[in-house]
């Protein structure tokens, strides 16, 4: 696997679409392992992921792990849990936040990615345009439905509100989502992962 992820690195950097990004130094950031059981699909790198080249490497990240029930070292260094974002790239500031990811971004590359990791149970998606991605016609009409629907789309996927701070007023109306739905994704994400990587 580790030649082909090279080379599709390589594809990726050397796309027309990214080239801005190469010529100013920046990697695209996203994780896969051969051995990975999980998959989390984000937005898109945030500015501070970019600079430090961590995913979740900020207050969402401590919330996600949380969620998990994961530890930062399992998160990072176990080989069982990959980050491949809607975009591998940080997409800028907009009026309300950052940008969203680029379109046909994730149709291009998420496939090829994929594709080097036979072993995955679970992809977690992370917000609005994950969730519009893989799940499409099958996903409710709001984000909220969808996530509070997620048994809807067990085995493969569970859908999640994305953990920003700036979700606040979101989690303030949906007490639910912490009482019900983060035990459920925890137990799922134990029971992949193994008794033995929490102890």
């Amino acid at each position: 696997m580790k030649n082909e992820l090279e080379q599709l690195r390589k594809e990726i950097v050397a796309a027309e679409e990214n080239k801005r990004y190469t010529a100013m130094g920046i990697e695209p950031l996203f994780s896969v392992f051969e051995d990975a059981k999980i998959v989390i699909v984000g937005q898109a790198p945030g500015i501070k992921a970019q600079q430090s080249k961590m995913f979740f490497n900020d207050k969402s990240g401590i919330k996600l792990r949380e969620w998990l029930g994961v530890s930062e070292d399992i998160f990072y260094n176990s080989g069982l849990i990959a980050v491949v974002p809607m975009d591998f790239y940080y997409p800028g500031k907009g009026k309300n936040g950052d940008l969203p990811p680029r379109k046909n971004f994730a149709s291009k590359w998420h496939k090829k990615i994929l594709d080097l990791m036979p072993n995955i149970e679970l992809i977690i998606l992370v917000g609005a345009y994950s969730q519009n991605y893989y799940l499409n016609d099958i996903k409710e009409k709001t984000l909220t439905e969808t996530v509070c629907n997620y048994n809807e789309y067990l085995p493969r996927y569970f859908p999640i509100v994305h953990p920003s701070p700036l979700n606040f007023r979101w989690f303030g109306k949906n007490p639910w989502f912490e009482e019900k739905i983060v035990p459920a994704l925890r137990e799922k994400v134990r029971n992949i992962l193994g008794e033995d990587v929490f102890q």
